[in-house]
């Protein structure tokens, strides 16, 4: 099994947390954010990640993320090509052909990629999207149809879902993956309006890792659930 992580972002919004370092390596409790998704990785079965980054980065990622279990292809992108774009020239490296798992490198998550797999290849799917529900961000008032408040709720759960960034691929996906640009905005709705996309029910962590409050929220939770620290 292979997998993808995109590792491209340039930490701009981290400023001066992000040490000099891209954001997938930016430190979380004493490890690179994308070791944890490797671990993860790892324990799925996954014996060789192909990371997506920028030019002139390869050498630190293959530093940075060795001696994890699989083994570490860094990938240059010659000029920003999107996340889609990024995702396919990343793809182009496998080795073997059927599904690939594919990450963002920015996130601190536990998806359940075994059962992931199993779901999207029991399902046939071209491509298989790991979802989590929405939160609030704010409280809500409930209203009687007088206007007569009944109640509130603090940061309830929406009935909705958000794609976490974390994707299982099969040829059909891969093959159809932009050259340039994002995929999230050309291939998986023309697969969803053919009925090809399966969506994977995630109910655990998500925390996506963009600003200095998101890191340290990041390194706040690693440090308080010690087995995000064996992955």
């Amino acid at each position: 099994m292979e997998a993808i992580i995109l590792a491209g972002g340039k930490a701009e919004r981290l400023g001066e947390a992000a040490a000099g370092r891209p954001k997938a390596l930016v430190d979380v409790a004493g490890r690179p954010l994308a070791a944890y998704q490797v671990g993860q990785l790892a324990g799925a079965d996954v014996g060789r990640v192909i990371v997506s980054c920028a030019a002139g980065k390869e050498d630190e990622f293959a530093e940075a993320l060795a001696g994890l279990g699989p083994e570490i292809v860094p990938v240059a992108e010659p000029e920003p090509l999107g996340r889609g774009g990024g995702l396919r020239l990343a793809a182009r490296e496998r080795r073997e052909a059927g599904p690939v798992f594919a990450l963002n490198g920015d996130e601190l998550l536990d998806v359940e990629l075994r059962g992931m797999l199993a779901r999207h290849l029991e399902r046939r799917a071209a491509a298989t999207i790991a979802l989590t529900p929405l939160q609030s961000p704010f409280g809500v008032v409930e209203l009687a149809e007088d206007d007569t408040v009944t109640g509130f709720r603090e940061a309830p759960r929406l009935p909705h879902w958000v794609n976490v960034g974390v994707y299982v691929l099969g040829e059909e996906a891969l093959d159809r993956l932009p050259e340039r640009g994002d995929h999230e905005q050309t291939t998986f709705p023309e697969l969803a309006r053919e009925g090809k996309l399966l969506g994977w029910r995630h109910e655990g962590t998500w925390l996506t890792v963009n600003t200095p409050k998101q890191l340290r929220l990041a390194v706040e939770f690693v440090n308080a659930h010690p087995e995000f620290l064996a992955a």
